[in-house]
């Protein structure tokens, strides 16, 4: 299986579990990898052919600057949910990175991993 890659997709949302990370948001970064046949458009040259991705940057966007869940468990699931949902793609791995989580003494970032299979 063929594999389109979107690294750092940034965006200001407001999913948390603390009522001020409801109000007043914070940055997400989401990766994907998404497993599509390729085949097609690099024998085409068409974008109807293959999977436009800005439209995947869009959607993610979108999902994050307009939830408001409790968990970014939630969050990520919803996001590779849609994704999964459109038609060429096949697979996808999902990273969803929380880099200002608001842990006293904790200057990391939390990060999930998902991974869904059409079947």
């Amino acid at each position: 299986m063929d594999v389109i890659q979107l690294t750092g997709i940034r965006c200001y949302g407001y999913t948390g579990l603390l009522p001020e990370e409801q109000v007043l948001g914070q940055w997400f970064e989401v990766d994907l990898r998404i497993g599509l046949d390729l085949a097609p458009s690099g024998q085409s040259d068409r974008i109807e052919d293959t999977l436009d991705y800005r439209s995947v940057i869009s959607t993610v966007k979108e999902i994050i600057a307009t939830a408001k869940f409790a968990l970014i468990e939630k969050l990520a699931e919803t996001i590779i949910t849609k994704v999964l949902a459109i038609d060429k793609v096949q697979s996808v791995e999902l990273k969803l990175h929380k880099p200002g989580a608001p842990i006293p003494d904790f200057g990391g970032k939390i990060t999930l991993e998902l991974s869904r299979h059409k079947t």
